[in-house]
């Protein structure tokens, strides 16, 4: 079967599902600009070792290092737009298709693409501002850079002392609760899942599509490479993610 028909299959099966539920990892925005973590001499972890929680809340000197990589580091994900494939998702959002998007994804482009916050389900947080890991108090990052620059460090929160952190989920740190009953709401009520631009070997996260398949749902998976879960999905498409959800959605 040629690509053109396995697209055209992809489309059937999202014009008979009622209750579409989108998953992504971060090869959906690699077409943006923004590098993903685990491809072999690209990925951002080949390069710098990521810091575990452990180690940032235990010691000021490893807060302050986090700090440093985040203003001093690669900074491709500032600035980056949402693609095509942030808005095809997008746009089957606005048509009442997909009920919510699951993603691994810190990088706030489907929110940019026009997905309301309510209907997006960040497994691994946000990168787009920082928190007080206290008493939740949200900090711009232009404000704490400056901070940093001026200071040579980033303060305790204002308002209770705590621990300001990235919004994202570092290495150890618990998977936040809310937004993983919110995914599994989502997995158990949807009709079909498109799992796009994930490797779908990092769990917790990668066993809902898993769930959904289990409880009846039809998985559809568009990636570039193999996916251990392509032996059970209903159709597995390879290949570029924005041309492909373009083709199938139609955005230009």
């Amino acid at each position: 079967m040629n690509d053109t028909a396995l697209l055209d299959e992809m489309r059937a099966l999202l014009d008979e599902a009622q209750r579409v539920v989108v998953f992504t990892g971060a090869g959906i925005s690699t077409e943006s600009g923004i590098p993903d973590f685990r491809s072999p001499g690209t990925g951002l972890w080949n390069k710098v070792k990521p810091i575990e929680f452990q180690d940032f809340m235990a010691s000021e000197d490893v807060r302050q290092e986090s700090w440093r990589r985040r203003f001093t580091g690669d900074r491709s994900m500032e600035g980056a737009k949402p693609n095509n494939g942030h808005k095809a998702v997008a746009k089957l959002v606005a048509e009442g298709k997909v009920t919510a998007v699951i993603t691994q994804n810190v990088d706030n482009l489907f929110q940019d693409a026009g997905i309301p916050d309510e209907q997006v389900v960040e497994l691994h947080g946000n990168a787009s501002y920082a928190k007080c890991l206290s008493c939740g108090t949200r900090y711009e990052l232009a404000d704490l850079e400056a901070q940093f620059n001026d200071l040579g460090r980033v303060a305790p929160c204002s308002r209770c002392g705590g621990i300001v952190k990235s919004a994202t989920i570092s290495f150890g740190q618990a998977m936040p609760e809310d937004a993983m009953l919110r995914a599994q709401r989502f997995t158990e009520s949807c009709d079909l899942m498109l799992t796009t631009g994930s490797t779908l070997i990092v769990y917790p996260a990668a066993g809902f599509p898993e769930h959904a398949k289990r409880l009846g749902a039809k998985l559809v998976i568009l990636n570039r490479e193999a996916t251990p879960l392509d032996g059970i999905a209903d159709l597995v498409v390879h290949g570029e993610i924005g041309p492909a959800l373009s083709y199938v959605v139609g955005v230009n």
